[in-house]
């Protein structure tokens, strides 16, 4: 089967909420997060993907683990073989084999066989979620004050985000590839913190919170963060998601201090290129 264009946003269904069956330590919560592997998925699209039957095998050139990984959302009818043909596909490409994985990821058992294989665990990740309530701006006012939201992103957008989460500045064009996949919002505060979120139904996912280094602990984040809510429930959204790395204790602090609340969870297996 070739590549082709990943399904647009709404397209791709995703199985329910993990409940902490995954090893990641999510947990369900009244009112948490259906279809997070979808979701996820539609707003950060890797540009290629290939369905064998179940699995999409997604690529972006090596940028970010999550648009260069296996999405198991269905059962293969031939395990070992579907196995085989990801770590081909990645081999090819000249990248490590990584699986996202939940606690809806299939079939079920796979974490364990893959750990097993010598897969390593990667980056356990939270999900968080709230309700978009509001009032995030002053009476009167237009938005947040100084944030300001855009359509696309802007050269400088870019550069903040990528010099904060970025590795290599030649990726960074494969990088705009994945969030301009979809429509979103791009918020930005005084040059120094930006922010992404993407419509998704009732869902508002919160993506690329980036503060520099020299602007920390002075709020910019959090205002930027309410100013993505507040775009969002100007454009329909009751809900928000978005998921974060467990070990960042201080973008956690912030997410929990603004209402968000852990409703589940993925982490990634990995298994490294062989030794040159």
């Amino acid at each position: 089967m070739t590549d082709r264009e990943l399904p647009q946003l709404g397209d791709l269904s995703g199985p329910s909420m993990p409940n902490g069956s995954s090893g990641s330590g999510g947990l369900a919560a009244p009112g948490g997060l259906d279809g997070l592997d979808g979701l996820v998925a539609a707003a950060w699209p890797a540009p290629y993907v290939q369905d064998i039957g179940g699995w999409l095998l997604r690529h972006a050139d090596g940028v970010t683990k999550r648009a260069n990984s296996v999405l198991p959302l269905e059962a293969p009818e031939a395990l070992d073989e579907a196995i085989a043909r990801a770590e081909g596909f990645y081999a090819e490409r000249g990248l490590p084999t990584v699986f996202s994985m939940s606690g809806q990821s299939r079939p079920s058992g796979l974490d364990a066989l893959l750990h097993a294989r010598g897969y390593e665990l990667v980056d356990p990740t939270l999900a968080m979620t709230t309700e978009i309530t509001g009032p995030y701006r002053e009476d009167g006012a237009a938005g947040v004050a100084g944030v300001v939201v855009e359509d696309a992103p802007s050269r400088e957008w870019l550069e903040r985000w990528w010099a904060v989460d970025g590795r290599y500045a030649e990726q960074l064009p494969v990088a705009e590839k994945i969030l301009t996949g979809v429509p979103a919002g791009y918020a930005s505060l005084d040059g120094a913190a930006v922010g992404r979120a993407v419509p998704q139904g009732e869902w508002l996912g919160i993506y690329a919170m980036a503060v520099a280094p020299d602007a920390r602990c002075r709020g910019l984040g959090r205002r930027v963060l309410r100013g993505l809510l507040d775009w969002g429930g100007t454009r329909g959204c009751t809900r928000a998601y978005l998921v974060v790395v467990a070990r960042n204790a201080a973008a956690r602090a912030l997410y929990e201090s603004e209402g968000f609340g852990v409703s589940g969870g993925y982490h990634y297996r990995v298994k490294p290129l062989p030794a040159r």
